[in-house]
């Protein structure tokens, strides 16, 4: 943390946002009007699940990749043939009180939760990773986090461990409805940006002052991609054990990157990762797509 910190424009990996609070804040942000992305996505998987299903087969292992609460998959157990479901998550605790709440709906349901940060190396347990008619669940667009080098490689990774896709990502729009997804009226969305300060304080050490930090988001048209960053409101000074910084007014910390996506370039980037018989679902306005990809 502290290497990003220290870098000529500041960084801070999206990773660390998903501590108990706030992946309760982001739970929030999937229920606000702007952030159009989970219900257009859920919306999506509901009409097209018969289909989903015939694609999947029977004794599919659901692999839940960043699960949250698991309400996404939750929805989709009841018409999948599922076996054992694998949610998979950096949130230990968060993804602790979920799965005991999936138990109880689902009691003969297989349950593996894995702990594990896959930004950094994705590597399942060989219990999961022998499990036959592998179904990795990759929804919300969560790949647009990764730069496409890096999604192009995540998506090998999966595709090298033998599972097939169900992977939901954001299309390119309007600047104004994608910025105002990341930068809501109530301010829910800035009160998750800073909150990774709250993080880096208790993981690093520092001390940032959350209230001196602005949240800002933007849509970068060159890079197709909705930036976050937190501004500072004044000149500021952040210490850390070992180091330290000074921040001038207006300078930013750069927290995540959305990279939003057209239908041809994603069918391209499953095709280069080795996936095949892909199938796509939109919905009427085509500001989303779901899409089914067989590793074979």
């Amino acid at each position: 943390m502290a290497s990003c910190l220290s870098r000529q424009i500041a960084t801070l990996p999206p990773k660390y946002f998903y501590d108990t609070q706030g992946s309760k804040l982001f739970e929030a942000i999937c229920e606000l009007d702007e952030y159009y992305l989970t219900r257009t996505e859920a919306r999506i998987l509901s009409q097209n699940l018969a289909a989903i299903a015939q694609r999947a087969g029977a004794d599919v292992a659901l692999i839940d990749l960043g699960a949250g609460n698991c309400a996404k998959a939750f929805k989709l157990l009841a018409r999948l043939r599922v076996r054992h479901y694998v949610p998979v998550d950096i949130s230990t605790a968060f993804l602790s009180e979920a799965v005991k709440t999936l138990a109880q709906a689902y009691p003969d349901l297989e349950i593996h939760p894995v702990a594990l940060d896959f930004s950094e190396r994705f590597a399942l347990p060989a219990a999961v990773q022998a499990l036959p008619n592998k179904l990795f669940f990759y929804p919300g667009s969560s790949l647009g986090n990764f730069s496409p080098v890096q999604a192009r490689l995540f998506l090998e990774t999966l595709r090298a461990a033998g599972g097939d896709l169900l992977i939901g990502l954001d299309l390119v729009k309007p600047a104004a409805m994608l910025e105002a997804a990341y930068d809501d009226a109530l301010g829910v969305t800035a009160a998750f940006n800073r909150n990774v300060l709250r993080q880096t304080n208790h993981l690093l050490g520092s001390d940032f002052d959350l209230a001196s930090w602005r949240h800002k988001a933007v849509f970068n048209a060159d890079h197709s991609r909705v930036e976050m960053h937190l501004q500072a409101a004044t000149a500021c000074h952040v210490s850390w054990p070992g180091g330290g910084r000074d921040f001038a007014a207006g300078e930013t910390i750069h927290t995540e990157n959305c990279y939003k996506f057209t239908c041809t370039g994603i069918e391209e980037m499953l095709h280069s990762a080795g996936f095949s018989d892909i199938a796509c679902w939109s919905d009427p306005d085509d500001a989303y797509l779901v899409c089914h990809a067989r590793a074979g």
